[in-house]
């Protein structure tokens, strides 16, 4: 087994013995057991955020040479966002990119896509709709438009 196998294996394993002290992450593993560098995740939207009650589906790509490398990480589930791609899923996140570090494990990873969610950065934007709303104060229409999306795109109907 290579070092990238043994480190995603512990990686699981610590995941599925916290489940419960993350309720954002719903799921977080490998999508088939013969693949460990493809995965899928599910981030749940806090509660008292406009994205509560929607569940978000993530592609997550290892690297083979992780974790010196980041993982690619992009949103299945259309997602209402400024740091979010509207189409591709494509997440403007400085871990993903030039900020990465072999500490973070894709758990934490996760972590701070949730947290971007509801503290997003709209000076460095991928849905300028979005952030535009946020540049000019409208709360208000920011929050109604990102429900919209929950309710179209993330939760069951």
């Amino acid at each position: 087994m290579d070092a990238v196998s043994r480190r995603l294996l512990k990686e699981l394993r610590e995941i599925d013995r916290e489940a419960k002290a993350h309720p954002e992450i719903v799921e977080l593993a490998p999508e088939s057991d013969d693949d460990l560098l493809q995965w899928k995740a599910i981030l749940a939207g806090l509660a008292d955020t406009p994205y509560e009650g929607g569940q978000f589906e993530l592609s997550i790509q290892v690297p083979s040479n992780y974790p010196i490398h980041p993982p690619s990480i992009k949103f299945v589930t259309t997602i209402c966002h400024p740091n979010i791609h509207f189409k591709t899923g494509e997440i403007c996140l400085d871990i993903l990119k030039t900020a990465w570090s072999p500490a973070w494990t894709l758990k934490s990873t996760l972590l701070a896509i949730s947290l971007l969610l509801t503290n997003p950065e709209p000076s460095s934007p991928l849905n300028c709709d979005a952030a535009n709303l946020l540049r000019c104060n409208d709360q208000l229409g920011y929050e109604s438009l990102i429900r919209m999306y929950t309710r179209l795109y993330a939760t069951k109907h």
